[in-house]
């Protein structure tokens, strides 16, 4: 009998497997990271991928538009290699009047002075430009369209500079594969209407079947939510990309830099090596953890555990979320996704009337219900995921109980207690 602690909000839970059911313990691999965040930024930036060093690149006189975060993804530390990126810039004797910042907010909203100032920092703020990108009302310049029929219409600030930077960390994303990279132009500084002819690939296009499954984390082959945002990137054809990548104490520990394609394609074989864990068969049970708090402040947050957690679990087997949520959904449209419709078929309806992600995590999370038996550890109110077919237990030992009621107890189990983190890869 094995017993492990698993994270829940602030605290932890234990669980007991026996021997003969438990399939394994995935989790990250122990990856030798850098001394610091400013060394790691460095080495990057000294040792570019598919590029010169992004001093070589630059001239007197040009103008440069750096795209950053948004504030969602403030956990980025941009204030941190920001600064450490517009001293090589100015090395190629570029003024500081003529470097400015244009943040990548999607269609998300705007932000305040106070949170410029949290993402350039107290180096940058004040002394260089910042806007942010406005997806409905910013002016935009017409690229055409991509391959895949999606109009690229792209900020005008970015599109009129002599450089584009990208920067942004590298993530696995449930739909477009990866975060960073070509997500700093489409969705970071598209318009409306480019944002949402790229996301609804993520559905099948004939109205009823569903998901496109091939965008999904840790897949870019045939990722057509991938492919199009490339074509899209291509048109603006970025001079310069810095990404970066997460330890396990929330730290930069990694980074790359140079081209921006083959910069963040190293940046992806890196996440694969430390998160990507390849599995010989699915499981009937799986337990996640969404790693605790901050990671579980809310349900919206900890979906990422839980579309982990799917890619090692059969059909119909059990799946068991640990997440305390104590904000509750932490977002408006996936909640109204849930409570307002009855099953995926009328999610589905609403989501191709207007596609947002919020709405695409809602139809998700309730179109995970229906394929799995998924149970919800969750300091939740009950009432809140009444009819949603999400069960919910206070604790870890009631959730198996209900599980074991069903199934049995002899199943076969795998355990994820970094479940946000950590992409199991079925062996094929």
């Amino acid at each position: 009998m094995g017993v492990y602690d698993l994270k829940f909000g602030k605290e932890k839970m234990e669980i007991d497997i026996p021997d003969e059911n438990l399939l394994g313990v995935l989790k990250s691999r122990e990856v030798p990271s850098a001394a610091t965040e400013e060394e790691a930024i460095r080495k990057a930036l000294a040792n570019p991928i598919g590029s010169p060093r992004i001093d070589e690149k630059m001239k007197p006189g040009e103008k440069v538009c750096i795209v950053v975060c948004d504030l969602t993804r403030a956990w980025q530390h941009p204030s941190l290699y920001l600064p450490i990126l517009v001293d090589e810039v100015k090395k190629g004797g570029v003024r500081d009047e003529d470097i400015f910042f244009l943040v990548g907010t999607g269609t998300h909203r705007s932000h305040t002075p106070e949170e410029h100032k949290l993402l350039l920092g107290e180096k940058l703020y004040g002394r260089y430009k910042v806007c942010d990108h406005e997806s409905r009302t910013a002016e935009m310049k017409d690229f055409g369209k991509t391959s895949y029929g999606t109009p690229v219409k792209i900020n005008k600030i970015a599109a009129d500079a002599d450089h584009v930077i990208l920067t942004g960390g590298i993530v696995y994303h449930f739909m477009s594969g990866w975060g960073g990279g070509r997500k700093a132009v489409l969705p970071g500084i598209s318009s409306y209407e480019t944002v949402m002819a790229n996301h609804a690939f993520a559905l099948n296009p004939p109205p009823g079947k569903g998901r496109n499954l091939v965008c999904r984390g840790g897949n870019v082959e045939g990722n057509l939510i991938h492919l199009d945002m490339t074509e899209a990137a291509e048109k603006l054809a970025p001079s310069f990309l810095l990404n970066v990548v997460m330890n396990r104490e929330s730290k930069i520990g990694w980074a790359v830099a140079g081209d921006w394609k083959k910069a963040h394609e190293a940046g992806r074989d890196l996440v694969d090596s430390i998160d990507a864990i390849p599995i010989p068969r699915l499981a009937d049970l799986v337990v996640a953890s969404a790693c605790g708090y901050p990671k579980d402040i809310n349900f919206y947050q900890a979906t990422k555990a839980l579309f982990n957690a799917q890619d090692a679990t059969r059909p119909g087997g059990a799946i068991v979320l640990m997440a305390s949520c104590v904000e509750g959904y932490g977002n408006e449209e996936m909640q109204m996704m849930l409570q307002k419709f009855k099953n995926s078929d009328e999610r589905e309806v609403e989501l191709r009337r207007e596609f947002t992600i919020a709405k695409y995590v809602g139809y998700c999370t309730g179109q995970d219900a229906e394929r799995f038996d998924f149970h919800f550890v969750t300091d939740m109110a009950p009432h809140l995921l009444e009819g949603t077919g999400i069960k919910i237990s206070r604790t870890l030992d009631e959730a198996l109980e209900k599980v074991y009621a069903v199934h049995g107890k002899a199943l076969k189990t795998w355990l994820m207690p970094q479940g946000a983190n950590t992409l199991p890869k079925l062996n094929s």
